[in-house]
């Protein structure tokens, strides 16, 4: 990827040589890939304008220009260019040095910038079209009905991005549980209503990844860890996921639920997608059931909660959800979800997340090829009956 610098002017006295520069440095390349930074360019004439699209011209590909001033986003939103490139606005820089911490989690940090303002500070390694993607399904959450959080606009602090996010005067569903345990039951019927709102919300085709779509694209990254037939194997089991137009959230539990005038709000919305509810009960599952059983600290601090309280939630959970009062009957129902949640996790290394692919080998040996494959005739089943 080739970045080139706009710089001051470029206007009728310096078009012809900043053509001429950006030119020759794409001449020697084979497949230009082009990036205009627009971070200090303070003004651009119809000339340099024809310059852009010259060059739009010779690579035939998408021209994506950032860091453009909202000065020069007026010349080219005036000019119609926002509707023929690629085109970003500078990122407003805050400090979040003297804000209070209000959570973190594994991609990133949450800040109160004010009194009705929040600010997700994103870890170094989140790459900008995943953030992207979170503030764009929040947007489309919330347009269509989901209790969500207003994503704002997105920002830079210090070497790190972040979305602005509207700040909502209550405190997670995790914390609350804890804290009011007279309003348990009342916190749970209504933890599992927001799940069934989820499921029954039906939203237009595009609205949001596809769930399958997402796999399959894990299915195709899992090439050093796995043989071509086993990843063949995952794709065959992925497409026996049902097609469906509702939505499932895939990180469903009460620590990324908030509690606004009474009501339950979502919020972290990166993995949200198009799917069956049985995709985001697997997730409910392995927060709320697995983790906790398996002692997980990391689930505690994320949830808020401690893990016995945590697995007695996941258990009240889906016995109001499926309406599996007998306890032995609940558990033959974990084992079946069980079995989905190894196909899932056999998948993660494929998300490029460091400490899955880290443990990439043995998730292969311990579930992928101990599990997975093993019962690819029971998944198979499940995933067309649950």
């Amino acid at each position: 990827m080739e970045t080139i610098y706009l710089e001051g002017r470029v206007d009728t006295s310096n078009a012809g040589e900043v053509e001429q520069s950006i030119f020759s440095k794409i001449q020697s390349m084979d497949d230009p890939e082009i990036t205009i930074d627009a971070g200090k360019l303070e003004y651009i004439s119809s000339a340099g304008l024809r310059v852009l699209m010259k060059l739009k011209k010779e690579i035939g590909k998408t021209l994506p220009i950032i860091n453009v001033s909202p000065e020069v986003y007026d010349i080219f939103e005036t000019t119609g260019f926002t509707e023929l490139f690629d085109v970003k606005k500078k990122l407003r820089e805050i400090d979040v040095t003297d804000c209070e911490q209000l959570g973190q989690g594994g991609n990133g940090t949450v800040y109160r910038l004010d009194e009705d303002k929040i600010v997700k500070v994103y870890k170094p390694w989140m790459k900008l079209e995943e953030i992207e993607k979170e503030r764009a399904f929040a947007k489309t959450a919330f347009i269509n009905g989901i209790p969500s959080v207003i994503a704002y606009d997105m920002v830079k602090v210090g070497d790190c991005l972040g979305v602005v996010f509207e700040l909502l005067r209550s405190d997670t569903l995790g914390h609350a549980m804890v804290a009011h345990p007279e309003k348990y039951d009342e916190y749970v019927d209504k933890y599992v209503a927001l799940a069934k709102t989820l499921h029954t919300t039906h939203v237009p085709e595009g609205s949001f990844t596809r769930i399958q779509d997402v796999m399959h694209s894990r299915a195709d990254n899992l090439g050093q860890w796995c043989t071509p037939e086993e990843i063949e194997l995952l794709h065959s089991l992925i497409n026996e996921i049902p097609d469906a137009d509702t939505v499932t959230h895939n990180d469903l539990h009460p620590g990324n639920i908030m509690i606004q005038d009474g009501e339950l709000v979502l919020i972290d919305m990166p993995e949200v997608t198009m799917g069956p509810p049985i995709c985001d009960l697997v997730s409910v599952y392995r927060d709320m059931i697995s983790a906790p059983r398996n002692k997980s600290s990391l689930i505690e601090q994320s949830i808020g909660m401690p893990a016995e309280l945590i697995m007695k939630t996941g258990k009240l959970f889906f016995t109001k959800y499926t309406g599996i009062t007998d306890p032995s009957e609940l558990e033959e129902y974990f084992k079946k979800l069980g079995l989905l949640y190894a196909l899932n996790v056999a998948l993660t290394p494929g998300s490029k997340a460091e400490r899955a692919m880290q443990m990439a080998d043995f998730i292969m040996d311990n579930l992928l090829r101990a599990v997975v494959i093993p019962n690819e005739q029971a998944i198979c089943a499940l995933l067309k009956v649950m």
